[in-house]
């Protein structure tokens, strides 16, 4: 693959001024769409539902889930993120259990989990086919799957290769984070979902609400050192965008009853 999947192992999650808190400033977005339609439109309990986390990471998203009450279980192949997560959750009073693994070889029996959500790397496994055949795998027959991924279309190209990655006087994600021809097309993803029985309820889309001239020239305040890659995460004020699928989109699915 051309993504360098060591980065994962080589830098910090929880650093403001580190590439990867552009990451937990989108977290809040990503948390709030999946809780609200947990909790206002399907009505579910979440205390003590059994959760897996693919591709846990530092435990960012894992950790919101954590405060809900839900039993969480973080899973992800790089060690090291592995054990920031640890660290991170022992530090703030959350009891939530890391393992690692890859998405593709999930160490659980069948029909383990009452959901599992994938997110922000769908994008990064070596197959997206056995990773979506796993997830159901591991639910519960009419358990949920959460996702967001990237779309692969030019505007990601742009927004995500160009931008983010390559061109120095606004970049602000490591070279060889993501590549383009490992994104995936929703009716790719629908189709992978058929396969293996998912029915997908919604797709969304996640996108800045700051106007464009602006985010640029924030990414040039963060290439040049004046403000922190949190900082600059927190200026893009992703939020939900319904029907702008483009770049980033999100949605959930349901494994049949």
């Amino acid at each position: 693959m051309a993504v360098d999947n060591e980065l994962y192992d080589q830098l910090s999650w929880w650093d403001d001024d580190q590439p990867f808190a552009t990451l937990e400033a989108f977290t809040p977005a990503r948390f709030e769409y999946f809780h609200d339609v947990l909790t206002t439109r399907l009505r579910l309990e979440l205390t003590g539902l059994r959760v897996l986390d693919v591709g846990c990471g530092g435990g960012l998203l894992a950790e919101r889930f954590s405060r809900t009450g839900a039993q969480v279980t973080g899973m992800d192949p790089s060690g090291n993120s592995l054990e920031a997560a640890r660290e991170h959750a022992l530090a703030q009073g959350l009891e939530i259990e890391y393992r690692q693994g890859v998405a593709e070889e999930l160490p659980y029996p069948d029909g383990t989990f009452d959901l599992v959500y994938c997110c922000d790397t769908l994008e990064h496994v070596t197959s997206t086919d056995r990773a979506v055949a796993e997830a159901v795998r591991v639910l519960k027959p009419g358990g949920y799957y959460l996702y967001d991924t990237i779309n692969r279309t030019f505007r990601s190209k742009l927004a995500m290769i160009k931008m983010a990655q390559d061109w120095k006087s606004v970049r602000f994600a490591p070279k060889d984070l993501h590549d383009w021809n490992s994104f995936i097309k929703p009716e790719e993803l629908y189709a992978l979902f058929y396969r293996h029985g998912l029915d997908n309820q919604e797709t969304i889309g996640f996108a800045s609400t700051r106007p464009q001239l602006e985010l640029l020239k924030d990414m040039r305040r963060r290439a040049r050192g004046e403000i922190t890659y949190g900082e600059l995460g927190r200026r893009f004020g992703l939020g939900v965008h319904p029907k702008d699928t483009s770049v980033i989109y999100a949605g959930f699915a349901r494994k049949a009853a």
